[in-house]
């Protein structure tokens, strides 16, 4: 037996739905949120919350970061392409493919390379750099998103650039930090009982990165793996939890996380990057929720030298329920466009657009279920 096939065994995953269900009885109705999308993805796909006894609900918080990109960034990304452009500037830009599609009022990246602009869609960073050896006499830039997973990268490729003194190479930061928005999504008033931690946002910040959240507001969390069986043990001990009126943190993922985490990596997005506050796509400012490169690393960030004014866009189209969806507030079916006016081909809303949004995944697997 593989690694893995243990938490894909169909027998196991079996007796742990049972045991949640003889735990459950009694409970009141129970909300647990994931602020994941490689979650909601192994949730839906396998049938999770089907086999869940009535009063257990599993919710999907804002775990897809392409989705909670501000709408400003892009279009200020955008205009300046068309600046430097005009000034002689011929910028490549890079970034990840559902980042590339991502609908905003002023149109999308893939919008702005049918303009004839030169923009590629790259697997990582890594070959952002790899572009940039290659064309030293042109600017290339990496709109670069994502939580503490994609942000310890970044910051290493930062590192090498830095020591090889690649001068063409920039990025365009809109990193966002995980635990931060949990707490804001707690202070606004979305309600559930437990917390479904991402196992690769906590191989960065490990357990300790959690700890504030069960401090402060008295929040079970598990920390959780991708497949089935870890999903499931993690309801499993939420459920106890919350039956034991017990509030602490359990480390499912014991394979890969530790409690300090990723030191090197920690180190390494502190050396480069601070923490400031941030906007999140229909979720407004959040504090201490996005990271900036340092004054000192300035040189690397693209709006050093272009920054061009871009006025308030809304978020969302009219009737879109995004924002909703990302609080853990509604279920895409819920929202009017779902399906219909808004598929994965023609998307209305930014959920619908990236493989780890909460719409695109229902769109691809819900209705199996």
């Amino acid at each position: 037996m593989g690694t893995l096939d243990k938490f894909r065994d169909r027998e196991l995953a079996q007796k742990i739905v049972k045991k949640i269900h003889e735990e459950a009885k009694g409970l009141d109705e129970v909300r647990f949120m994931h602020v994941c999308g490689t979650h909601e993805d192994t949730v839906t796909r396998t049938g999770i919350r089907s086999l869940l006894p009535e009063n257990v609900k599993i919710l999907s918080g804002p775990g897809c970061p392409v989705c909670i990109t501000p709408v400003e960034d892009i279009v200020k990304m955008m205009e300046i392409m068309r600046q430097a452009y005009e000034e002689g500037d011929r910028i490549i830009m890079t970034t990840f493919g559902d980042m590339y599609k991502i609908p905003t009022p002023r149109g999308s990246f893939a919008d702005l390379k049918s303009e004839g602009y030169d923009i590629r869609v790259v697997y990582s960073i890594y070959d952002t750099y790899r572009i940039a050896k290659e064309n030293p006499d042109r600017t290339v830039v990496h709109f670069s998103p994502g939580f503490e997973t994609t942000t310890a990268p970044a910051a290493g490729m930062l590192n090498v650039v830095a020591q090889e003194e690649l001068e063409n190479f920039k990025i365009y930061s809109v990193h966002r930090l995980t635990p931060p928005a949990v707490e804001v999504l707690i202070k606004q008033g979305t309600r559930f009982h437990g917390l479904i931690d991402p196992g690769h946002v906590s191989v960065i910040i490990g357990v300790k990165g959690w700890e504030p959240i069960t401090e402060k507001y008295g929040v079970p969390q598990v920390i959780a793996g991708f497949e089935p069986v870890d999903m499931l043990l993690a309801v499993l001990y939420l459920v106890r939890m919350v039956k034991a009126g017990e509030a602490k943190i359990i480390n499912e993922y014991t394979r890969s996380v530790k409690y300090e985490g990723n030191v090197v990596a920690q180190k390494l997005i502190d050396k480069f990057f601070e923490v400031k506050d941030a906007r999140w796509r229909a979720l407004g400012v959040m504090p201490k929720s996005g990271l900036e490169l340092r004054k000192e690393w300035k040189e690397l960030e693209i709006r050093t030298y272009y920054d061009p004014e871009v006025p308030k866009l809304p978020d969302l189209e009219k009737g879109c329920l995004c924002g909703a969806i990302l609080r853990g507030l509604a279920l895409p079916p819920q929202c009017p466009h779902f399906g219909k006016t808004c598929t994965p081909r023609h998307p209305i809303g930014p959920c619908m657009v990236s493989y780890e949004g909460t719409c695109s995944i229902f769109y691809k697997y819900g209705a199996l279920f």
